[in-house]
């Protein structure tokens, strides 16, 4: 028997699980290695910010047991970013028993500054080498256990998206070590680190690093250590860094970062072996061009065009099969059986818990989505969305956005809750303000998008282009607009992770489609079930009358819609697939014309957050500033689309 054994779950009390941190640069795999590890699913993708907030999960070797904590991108201690800070935080809060550095063997410069780091912590740590793969096909070759002799750790070799070292990665937790000293600073800057050693408190964690961080003058160190030690220590403590400060001669950041830099050349160069020649393959090539500003915005359409005729014409004839096939024969014998009265209506009514709730979730919208994921998927794996990052940053420099902020805008198009919670990464308020409020605003999620590809294919892709046409210029006017109103401060510099362009991995790519659609069906298909109970009742005793009846004058009066959009907007509230699957039933039974179904993906696309994003929303920027934002969303949407549906007129 294997001496290895996976355990997803509780453990036994008497054994003592020893905490593991998975820590590495942003995109380097280690959320494959979290899944490898648990045999639990976190999604992994190839571009930045996939994983924001700490996952947990369980694994056993042998007789130990171990709790694995997966983080988010972390690229060195002197953080750059509130999501950084969040991870550095963790180790004072979680004070893991050892740790596991993933690093892309492509990449090993930039992940060898954070094993300086992690040396100085005295934790023992594992590193895992991975996507070894690529860089044999490149050429290149790392000599690991070069590796593991200069730094004292031991080091595994890995191929996270094949499984591939994942034993030798479980069986080396037990071998984790602190390493060898790592960077060796000058002796005047050893000096005054030790003297700060010494006026830290009796136990200090991290004491080394930590005296490192505060001679960088960290402020955020100092807030984290303020709130551990109090007020009055750090008081004294910053008196203390002042005066060994002003006795450095020479810029104190300047000198250490030149002597780690040389500590990482010093490694890099004596394991590192390249081929002289160098080809220049067709991934790079593509990666070149599709962040090209000429070349790039036609390669932008292909891929929309690519996944509009993929959701009208294939996830649309299966939806269409699906009901043809299955929910017209049994809705029409269950129809016969129930006979007219309360529980026809109840069921299989126009508010119908299993029409409107259960075949509607089932055979219209999963189908859909299904493809539609599938072919987000395999883009995001292929590593396009960063290179369309760099694409549109030359659009948002110019209404007050750094570059930073793309990476969050194209998000949300995936999720616009996990796209609003990754504005952390932004350095100011104000960026932060305008990413979260162009995320609610305008940015279709890839549910609604699919959907919102679905209803427009049925008029045409004439009918698309218009409806996304106006939410860009929508996004581009309300970035400007803020960007004029809110108090200008200095922007960050643009530096943006650009994973290489990859195959996908086919299987890699089902398994995150089929964990996406399992989230829908566990967390959208009760809001479906429970949207057509909700509806049916308001109906019976008069309650959707009396609202379609306040809302009638905005609805038909000035937007021009059929009275059944108050149902979809009311549904939009809780779940915007829900609200979307709605819609696609009143196209389908010609309740809404061409003009209106432009209008009406463009009202419910640009109308209220869904709960889940507010909730994101509150927590990055305030439950004051998230109220006057969605107030403000909601007005500019119904007067956008009441504009636009007279504007349509004109030419349709």
């Amino acid at each position: 028997m294997s001496a290895v054994l996976d355990v997803v779950g509780s453990v036994p009390m008497q054994v003592r699980e020893k905490k593991v941190m998975i820590v590495g640069l942003p995109n380097t795999g280690k959320s494959h290695i979290f899944n490898n590890l648990t045999g639990q699913y976190s999604v992994v993708a190839n571009c930045p910010y996939t994983t924001l907030e700490l996952q947990r999960g369980h694994c056993r070797v042998g007789d130990l047991a171990y709790e694995i904590i997966d983080t988010p991108g972390f690229h060195c201690f002197h953080v750059q970013s509130r999501q950084e800070l969040g991870v550095r935080v963790a180790f004072l809060d979680e004070r893991p028993d050892l740790l596991i550095q993933c690093i892309d063997a492509n990449c090993l410069k930039q992940s060898l500054r954070l094993t300086a780091d992690l040396l100085e912590l005295g934790i023992p740590f594992v590193i895992c080498l991975n996507m070894v793969d690529e860089t044999a096909r490149k050429g290149i070759w790392v000599d690991s256990k070069g590796l593991s002799r200069r730094v004292g750790v031991p080091v595994v070799e890995t191929v996270a998206v094949e499984q591939m070292g994942t034993d030798e990665l479980k069986h080396a937790l037990a071998l984790a070590k602190t390493g060898n000293v790592g960077v060796r600073y000058n002796r005047e800057i050893e000096e005054k680190i030790g003297a700060l050693q010494s006026r830290l408190p009796a136990g200090s964690p991290f004491s080394h690093k930590s005296a490192v961080l505060l001679l960088l003058n960290d402020s955020d160190w100092f807030e984290t250590l303020g709130k551990k030690w109090g007020i009055s220590k750090i008081k004294s403590l910053r008196s203390d860094v002042e005066n060994i400060r002003k006795t450095v001669n020479g810029r104190m950041a300047w000198l250490m970062n030149q002597q780690c830099a040389a500590w990482v050349e010093t490694i890099a160069s004596g394991i590192v072996k390249k081929n002289k020649l160098a080809l220049r393959g067709f991934s790079q090539t593509f990666a070149n061009l599709s962040r090209h500003p000429v070349a790039g915005v036609p390669i932008l359409f292909l891929v929309m065009l690519l996944m509009y005729y993929a959701v009208v014409n294939i996830g649309g004839e299966i939806a269409a099969w699906m009901n043809a096939s299955l929910w017209m024969p049994a809705s029409a014998s269950l129809g016969h059986l129930l006979g007219a009265g309360f529980w026809n209506d109840f069921l299989i009514g126009e508010y119908g818990v299993l029409s409107l709730g259960l075949a509607n979730a089932l055979l219209t919208v999963l189908p859909i989505l299904s493809v539609f994921y599938l072919l987000y998927s395999t883009f995001e794996d292929i590593g396009y969305l960063p290179n369309l990052c760099v694409l549109t940053k030359r659009i948002f420099d110019r209404v007050g956005l750094c570059g930073g902020a793309m990476m969050p805008l194209v998000l949300g198009f995936g999720c616009k809750t996990m796209a609003t919670l990754s504005t952390q990464t932004l350095r100011t308020r104000r960026e932060r303000f305008i990413a979260i409020f162009l995320i609610a605003f305008a940015i279709p999620c890839a549910a609604q998008m699919a959907l919102n590809m679905s209803i427009l294919g049925r008029k045409g892709f004439i009918a698309f282009g218009i409806a996304y046409s106006v939410l860009f210029a929508a996004e581009v006017v309300a970035a400007l607009i803020l960007n004029a109103m809110l108090k200008k401060e200095a922007k960050g510099d643009f530096i943006q992770e650009l994973p290489p362009i990859r195959l996908p991995n086919l299987r890699a790519v089902l398994v995150k489609t089929g964990h996406r659609l399992q989230d829908f069906l566990v967390e959208a298909l009760p809001v479906f079930l429970m949207t057509a109970v909700i509806l049916f009742a308001a109906e019976r005793i008069g309650l959707l009358q009396m609202i379609r009846e306040i809302l009638k004058p905005v609805i038909v009066g000035f937007l021009n819609l059929p009275l059944a959009m108050v149902d979809v907007l009311l549904i939009c509230l809780a779940r915007r697939e829900a609200a979307a699957g709605l819609l696609i039933k009143l196209v389908n039974e010609g309740h809404l014309n061409y003009v209106q179904s432009i209008v009406a993906v463009v009202l419910t696309t640009t109308f209220v957050p869904c709960l889940a994003n507010i909730v994101a929303m509150g927590k990055e920027i305030g439950l004051r500033a998230t109220a006057l934002m969605v107030f403000q969303i909601n007005v500019a949407s119904v007067v956008m689309s009441g504009l636009l549906f007279r504007f349509l007129k004109l030419f349709f």
